[in-house]
């Protein structure tokens, strides 16, 4: 089934989860174990995140400064493979804009088909650490639209060249980003809304939010959504709290709100232990209004956070 059956399938649980390619030279072994924990909550779908190469600064022995380019996790392709092998379980890797050529692109839709796997989550991605501003990588696409176009003339039959593809495969279908309190370089939210249109418009079947902790600002983001036509299922993003540091990490990094009362009661916390539990009662009680409210499923972002999230769907589910 693809991925958007799953979602709209009302007889599986609505549970889904991302996982990061292991760190370059540590194998598979914390991967599969993740997996292992969250599987008997029987999850419609696993997320496989993708990440650019970076480039590094290295000084030489002669003093010179040498600029390297690095890649600390592997593909989101191997990954996928290995998962898709190991379990009976959908997979969707990550397709972004970010560190990528068209052509570079265009490999890995073909890569993708020879394994068979055709869902997708099309981003753009993150810029580069030394960048003030997103930047693509040679004449790779700028925004997750101009990737969506990509996608789309090739499940048409057709390279990123204009030449016929001969042997078609499966075509991708694919779901996108949404963000709740807006993506960070968006002017204001009702812009942001509008990229949101324009994805579904060209194709995106569903949209997952980035992780939010106030559930009022998810019902007003997907109510604005629909009075714009926006139909599709728009996915909550779900991240535990599980540290004491995150309580000015997060928000930083990932441009979201805490609600006044889950901050205060971070705050009391002592320990990472006392912040944990605060962050499971508090996404407990979040998916819980989230489902009643008919939410189409609930993402949970698994980094560091695999603990939190069993005991939360243990709750739920």
């Amino acid at each position: 089934m693809k991925v958007i059956e799953l979602i709209n399938d009302q007889r599986s649980v609505p549970f889904s989860f991302e996982v990061l390619p292991p760190l370059k030279g540590t194998g598979t072994d914390g991967l599969f174990q993740t997996i292992d924990r969250l599987r008997e909550f029987q999850p419609r779908y696993i997320n496989i995140t993708a990440h650019r190469s970076e480039y590094v600064y290295k000084e030489l022995e002669n003093g010179l400064i040498q600029k390297q380019r690095i890649r600390r996790r592997p593909g989101s392709i191997a990954v996928a493979a290995a998962i898709q092998r190991r379990y009976d379980i959908p997979v969707v890797p990550h397709l972004v804009c970010s560190g990528n050529t068209r052509e570079d692109l265009e490999y890995t839709l073909l890569d993708l088909q020879f394994l068979d796997i055709s869902d997708l989550l099309i981003l753009r991605g993150d810029k580069a650490r030394d960048e003030r501003m997103f930047q693509p990588t040679g004449d790779g696409p700028s925004h997750a639209t101009e990737l969506i176009e990509q996608v789309n003339r090739f499940n048409q039959g057709t390279f990123y060249d204009g030449s016929p593809i001969k042997c078609p495969g499966t075509p991708f279908t694919f779901g996108v980003a949404c963000y709740p309190e807006k993506h960070e370089e968006a002017p204001n939210l009702e812009s942001d809304l509008e990229v949101l249109r324009r994805k579904a418009q060209m194709g995106a079947e569903y949209a997952v939010t980035q992780l939010f902790f106030d559930n009022d600002r998810y019902f007003q983001f997907v109510g604005r959504a629909r009075r714009m036509g926006i139909t599709i299922p728009i996915v909550p993003g779900i991240k535990p709290l599980t540290k004491l540091n995150q309580l000015t990490m997060i928000p930083k990094t990932f441009h979201c709100d805490f609600p006044e009362a889950l901050r205060l009661e971070t705050l009391r916390c002592r320990t990472d232990e006392d912040v944990q539990q605060v962050g499971i009662e508090w996404a407990v009680q979040q998916c819980r209004e989230l489902l009643a409210q008919g939410a189409p499923n609930l993402h949970f972002y698994s980094m560091g956070a695999v603990g939190s999230i069993c005991e939360i769907a243990k709750q739920i589910y």
